[in-house]
């Protein structure tokens, strides 16, 4: 029988694309995966890993035996994880990738979570871009998108959906007159996007009609908070999602444009792998924010119900 030590090192090498790169991540020498691996093909009777001075090579047999390594591995540790919930609190640190606007609402519950779970330790990634869980080392991303993800290799917990509805200040509403699907591009507007001068809405009408409005935004940037504030200040139009939109209303500080046309509905889910099992600090992170988030969107009313007041003179 095979030691494990010696499938687990073979497959680091092959996973992290060389000794080198493998040591660095296991900070382990790299003479001693070396001496491990020729130990294994020694023991196999083949050759595993074609190897020169600047280049590794995974030969047809390596491949093979690489797949099975990694399913033996996944068992132990998904046998570990199993004995690790039955007898432990969650503990150990978990990684969450987080869009730049979920941020105030994943704030708002975090330090009930860590009431509930204090030997949880968080690291929290905030960024728009897609974060691929395997190659950054992320245990749970939240995400809105369209569409839920189809990567067969991930886990997906649907939390909701939202729209996003067309927003401005009172006080800019008067200023610019009427408001049309025709003349909404050349309004003072708003943008998610922040890598480009122009933008287009993809934006549904009740009735079923489409259409496609592309402007120029005074402002690009992905954080809803700063479109949020930009607004009720009146510097422009903006497509916000619908719990943003509803605590403008209700403080006054917003009015509806366009109120009959809406975005596409953003779902909003958890992705997660099991591959190598569920540590079960895991496990808790994600069931807390399946339980807490939706409630921290529709509590989300923490808002100066007055635009700032700049002086004059400045």
């Amino acid at each position: 029988m095979q030691d494990l030590n010696d499938l687990a090192l073979f497959a680091a090498v092959v996973k992290h694309k060389g000794f080198s790169a493998a040591s660095r991540v296991l900070n382990i020498p790299k003479s001693k995966l070396s001496k491990h691996v020729a130990r294994l093909e020694q023991q196999l009777d083949v050759r595993l890993l074609e190897r020169s001075t600047r280049k590794l090579r995974v030969t047809e047999i390596g491949e093979a035996f690489y797949e099975r390594c990694e399913m033996i591995l996944s068992g132990v540790e998904a046998a570990e994880a199993v004995v690790a919930a039955a007898k432990s609190e969650p503990a150990g640190v978990v990684r969450l990738a987080c869009p730049i606007g979920f941020t105030p609402m994943v704030a708002a519950i975090l330090p009930a979570f860590h009431r509930r779970y204090p030997g949880v330790r968080l690291l929290i990634t905030t960024s728009n871009r897609r974060i691929d869980l395997v190659e950054e080392r992320i245990d749970i991303a939240l995400r809105a998108r369209a569409q839920l993800d189809t990567d067969h290799n991930l886990i997906i917990r649907k939390l909701g959906e939202a729209s996003q509805f067309l927003v401005a200040s009172p006080a800019l509403m008067a200023r610019i007159g009427n408001v049309t699907i025709d003349t909404l591009g050349s309004r003072p507007t708003l943008s998610m996007n922040e890598q480009h001068l122009s933008d287009t809405w993809h934006l549904n009408h009740t009735d079923g009609t489409k259409r496609d409005i592309t402007h120029h935004p005074v402002i690009g940037c992905g954080d809803f908070g700063i479109l949020e504030r930009a607004a009720i200040e009146g510097v422009g139009i903006a497509l916000l999602p619908d719990h943003l939109c509803g605590r403008g209303f209700r403080t006054g500080v917003l009015v509806p444009v366009l109120p009959d046309w809406c975005s596409d509905a953003t779902i909003a889910h958890l992705a997660f792998t099991s591959r190598h099992g569920m540590l079960p600090s895991v496990r808790a992170l994600i069931d807390f924010l399946a339980d807490n988030l939706p409630g921290a969107m529709s509590r989300c009313t923490e808002i100066d119900p007055k635009p700032a007041m700049l002086d004059a003179a400045e």
